[in-house]
């Protein structure tokens, strides 16, 4: 039986940002629009204070600026590739995967296990893990997997799994988020809430890895109950039969208050069952690195797991500049903010959302030996 350890991560950052100043602008000049048409109900205006007092996010960033802040459009500009042609999904992670693997100091073809394990997929087949793989002249196998904003945890906890039974060495797990092309851009109550981006992590073997900083995997816990409070129906079925019908169901759609109310009791009380299975008392715990879902969601969350408003630093938050970037989030606040800690210090990592879904992830950081 091995131990896995992350070795290495990696954040691809789309090239455009949008403000939420920007976004707002946008948003009431497509309702004027609507609403000059006699648009019934008349479609209400949005503000930069309601985004950020709804969610605490100030930016997002896209892959297309342009079509989501045109009125006459709001929805991005992604021209579809030919089949010869790397995805747009497959682009985003070779960046994200290849400052992960020069991290870890890993050579891609070392690489035995590729999972693109994200909410937004660009296709259905071939798996664009394949593709991914193919790109970065990876080895051994690859495959897709989506268990919505929890994808990335699962994704580690299978790689980890992998990892433990022996079947791989070294594995990568990538989360290209295109939320962009999900979001409803035209309604107030989420227009604001999803940016993209992509993410990578690479996984080893620890005894690989003792001669480099590391994290070690001390366990994984990952739960599902099904609930339709965060749905999206689009799929090929729906598209056969309505193909010409503008259905709002056919992107992000979300009851939030139900969402607020059973999913924050539900990720509190998996978190205190994991630490608790683990021996590990909460206080133990240096830092927690959550989904990017909502500030107020991650506060109440931080709050009923330490049992006290979290210090700073130690519940990080990158809602703010990222917006929800489904299951990368917690990813990019790991990446971005797990330095500080000392050898033997702990931290979660912990992901939540459609499903409902959780996924945790229990990590101790390493020093390499001397």
């Amino acid at each position: 039986m091995h131990t896995a350890a992350i070795t290495g991560t990696g954040v691809f950052t789309p090239p455009h940002a949008i403000s939420n100043d920007e976004l707002v602008e946008a948003f009431n000049a497509y309702a004027d629009r609507r609403n000059a048409e006699g648009a019934d109900p008349p479609v209400p205006h949005s503000s930069a204070d309601f985004v950020r007092s709804a969610s605490g996010i100030e930016s997002r960033y896209v892959m297309d600026k342009e079509g989501v802040l045109d009125p006459a459009r709001m929805f991005p500009r992604l021209p579809e590739r030919a089949d010869d042609e790397p995805s747009l999904m497959a682009e985003m992670a070779l960046d994200a995967a290849r400052k992960a693997l020069a991290e870890a100091g890993v050579d891609a073809a070392d690489i035995d296990c590729v999972i693109c394990a994200a909410s937004n997929h660009e296709r259905a087949y071939p798996a664009v893990a394949i593709e991914i793989q193919q790109l970065l002249g990876a080895g051994g196998f690859a495959f897709d997997m989506n268990v919505a904003c929890s994808s990335a945890t699962f994704g580690i906890q299978t790689a980890a799994d992998m990892i433990r039974a022996g079947s791989v060495r070294r594995a990568l797990v990538v989360s290209p988020e295109i939320c962009s092309a999900h979001l409803e851009w035209r309604d107030r109550d989420c227009h604001f809430i999803f940016g993209d981006v992509a993410t990578a992590v690479v996984l080893e073997r620890e005894a690989d890895a003792a001669a480099k900083d590391r994290w070690t995997v001390e366990s994984t816990r990952c739960a599902t109950q099904f609930s339709n409070n965060i749905r999206n129906n689009d799929g090929f079925l729906r598209r056969t039969r309505d193909a010409m019908e503008d259905r709002r169901d056919m992107q992000f759609v979300q009851e939030g208050r139900k969402v607020f109310k059973e999913v924050l009791p539900l990720v509190s009380r998996h978190i205190a069952g994991h630490l608790a299975e683990e021996g590990v008392a909460a206080s133990e715990l240096r830092r927690l690195w959550l989904h990017q879902a909502n500030k107020a969601m991650n506060d109440y969350i931080g709050r009923k797991v330490l049992g006290r408003e979290p210090e700073p630093g130690e519940q990080p938050n990158i809602l703010q500049d990222y917006a929800n970037t489904s299951s990368a989030g917690s990813i990019i606040a790991f990446s971005k903010h797990s330095d500080g800690l000392a050898p033997g210090d702990r931290g979660l990592i912990c992901s939540f959302g459609a499903g409902y879904s959780v996924g945790s992830v229990l990590v101790t950081r390493r020093a390499a030996a001397a």
